[in-house]
């Protein structure tokens, strides 16, 4: 995953020390360069202290972020004192670059209140945070309304928002891609193209037949060989499994793969079953899931909407995620569930470093499991977790979602496929709360704790409509 690029604005106002904002500017840029941040920021002769104050200072800077735009994933303001609020708004404002912001305003120390070291920039906050509102520039708060930039508060801080800003860069400008058309009693996946278009999401197409001939066409055997050698590598093949089948596999893989690249795909959803395994010979579980251990998350089912949602999580999180259904209920506790699919999960969201490949179990039934090669199975390992779906509400117009935390539990249960056993509190209010508002039996999951970030990505930034069940519950 890319580094974060953050620009840096430093406030500060005529009749406050002028020092303070100088060496805020130097500490600070300092300071976001060991948590692992580029920083994007004028020369320190551009302004008077390298800050900003002046409608002048103000054209200086938004110039620069304007000529910049495409490196800067987000905006961090910083008042060393009271700032002049009228300069950062227009800033803001005359750069426009539609990225989030985050607020922060250095503490006072009580010892140190005379004129040479007063810094007021806790008024200063508010001063700005209301100028922002009337202009309605969407910002981040930090959690204290003052801090040192050396605090376990502040780093906490950057942290969040630096997940926020990858939310939104990745998922404005995001490529999504359809392989197939989404089997036809699946009236759940349903979705609009053109209201994720409208939030600079593009979806692109292909027919799964191309998909299929450019596998059973594959000529490059130099590639086939090298990505079965992956392929075994990365599971236990179960034995007797015909090595043609494995070879099945890989050259589908390597279409897919193939496709992806040449279209600068981000995340995919595949038509899953049961045309790939009537006309190939082989499931796509595997495909996806080792897409899916190397960043390009693929959902089941052609369901777009559900490729969204893996790659927001991923975004938020920086590890991979899983997509499952919301399956059975759990003995006992009504605060858990099992979730399953067949499964395209990836290896490290299964916590298992050889998980076993063979055959769909239900599928393989009733079409035969010598078509049905490339299945991973388990258990999801027992950790955090955090749930997501994104749906388009084409009769309301709006892109929406629902988010929320929970665990991963390490219960055993004997069923197949790829199983995950979930704790989420207040389980039944959240899916009452699915059931009346039209959200589908599909869930994107992964094993931290991003719930927040995604509502402030998603609410503040990109304009949805979002249910925090961590919140509401």
């Amino acid at each position: 995953m890319k580094k974060t690029n953050l620009a840096l604005i430093t406030g500060t106002r005529g009749f406050f020390p002028a020092d303070l904002a100088e060496s805020g500017r130097k500490d600070l840029v300092k300071k976001l360069e060991s948590l692992g941040f580029g920083v994007i920021i004028p020369n320190e002769s551009a302004t008077p202290f390298g800050a900003v104050e002046s409608l002048s200072d103000a054209e200086t800077y938004a110039e620069y972020l304007r000529q910049n735009q495409k490196k800067i994933d987000g905006i961090v303001v910083t008042l060393p004192n009271f700032g002049d609020e009228i300069g950062v708004a227009e800033t803001l404002e005359r750069a426009d670059l539609k990225v989030p912001i985050l607020i922060h305003a250095w503490d006072d120390k009580t010892t140190q209140m005379d004129m040479a070291h007063r810094r007021d920039a806790f008024c200063g906050k508010l001063s700005v945070c209301n100028n922002l509102y009337q202009r309605n520039i969407p910002f981040t708060r930090t959690t204290l309304h003052t801090c040192s930039i050396d605090s376990p508060e502040f780093e906490k801080d950057m942290d969040y928002f630096g997940r926020v800003c990858r939310v939104v860069s990745g998922l404005r400008g995001a490529r999504l891609g359809a392989i197939g058309q989404r089997p036809d009693p699946f009236h759940t996946v349903r979705f609009s193209e053109k209201l994720l278009q409208d939030s600079g999401i593009t979806v692109t197409v292909v027919d799964l037949s191309e998909i299929i001939f450019a596998a059973q066409n594959w000529e490059d055997e130099a590639a086939v060989k090298e990505r079965i050698k992956k392929i075994k590598e990365y599971g236990r093949i179960v034995d007797g499994t015909p090595d043609e089948h494995v070879e099945l596999s890989a050259k589908l893989s390597l279409a897919v793969d193939k496709w992806i690249a040449e279209k600068d795909v981000d995340a995919s959803a595949i038509q899953c079953w049961d045309s790939v395994q009537k006309n190939y010979g082989c499931a796509t579980c595997l495909a996806m899931s080792m897409m899916g251990e190397e960043g390009k998350p693929s959902a089941c089912e052609t369901d777009v909407m559900g490729a969204l949602s893996m790659y927001a999580l991923y975004l938020a999180s920086g590890t991979p995620s899983g997509y499952l259904d919301w399956n059975n209920n759990f003995d006992n506790d009504r605060d858990m569930c099992v979730n399953i699919h067949c499964s395209n999960y990836p290896k490290s969201f299964m916590g298992d470093a050889q998980p076993e490949i063979g055959n769909l179990d239900i599928l393989g039934k009733s079409i035969g499991k010598e078509r049905c090669f490339g299945a991973l199975k388990g258990q999801v390992s027992a950790g955090p977790m955090t749930f997501a779906k994104i749906s388009t509400d084409d009769t309301l117009g709006i892109i929406k979602a629902y988010v929320g935390e929970g665990e991963f539990a390490d219960d055993p249960v004997k069923t197949v496929g790829g199983v995950a056993v979930c704790r989420v509190p207040d389980l039944q209010g959240l899916l009452g709360f699915m059931c009346d508002n039209g959200f589908e039996h599909h869930v994107a999951m992964n094993k931290a704790h991003v719930a927040d970030v995604l509502e402030e990505a998603f609410t503040k930034y990109l304009g949805w409509e979002v249910y925090n069940h961590n919140k509401n519950r």
